[in-house]
């Protein structure tokens, strides 16, 4: 059985969308998967899967989740090697060293409109950047996300299609966890 990381969009935030590590595991485990570790409170699930492609065990889990809790849930599901390869193509390796100035928007999807980034002018959010590599963008903001222009404008709205955002040490410490 191989690794799989589900990442959830948009849960226990601000105390709403309420959904607690405990359920998450138990709603796991009743799809039958396996070594489950939830990793922070945000919706970050490690789990053994027998080889189900990542866009069906998705649906699952968001069927699943949006019958229990009453809410949709938007879930992206990367392989262990596909985080890996995520993590490979970092084109800011320099933030690697401020982990909380780099981010991952994981897609559901490659975008509906690429050509809505191109729309984005890189000089006018200096020194922030964004790279759009596959199915993720790589956000850097060097004076912090909570400050940054350039992440409100990275958006499900704009890329038609779902995704959530990870900081750096999250994306590593999921690695680390799909690793055992």
């Amino acid at each position: 059985m191989a690794p799989q990381i589900a990442l959830l969009r948009g849960i226990n935030v601000g105390g709403n969308r309420k959904f607690p590590m405990a359920r998450q595991r138990e709603l796991m485990a009743e799809l039958g998967f396996e070594h489950v570790t939830v990793h922070l409170q945000t919706g970050n699930i490690v789990f053994a899967d027998p080889g189900t492609p990542p866009g069906q065990t998705a649906r699952t889990l968001e069927d699943h989740f949006a019958a229990d809790l009453g809410f949709p849930v938007d879930v992206m599901v990367r392989t262990r090697d596909e985080l890996a390869a995520a993590i490979e193509a970092n084109p800011y390796p320099e933030a690697v060293a401020e982990p909380k100035t780099l981010h991952v928007v994981f897609l559901a999807d490659v975008p509906a409109d690429p050509a809505a980034l191109d729309a984005l002018d890189p000089a006018a959010y200096a020194p922030e950047a964004f790279r759009l590599i596959g199915r993720e963008i790589f956000l850097h903001c060097p004076d912090g996300v909570g400050r940054s222009k350039l992440a409100a404008k990275v958006t499900n709205a704009r890329l038609g299609v779902p995704a959530t955002a990870r900081n750096w040490n999250t994306v590593t410490r999921l690695l680390a966890l799909a690793d055992g």
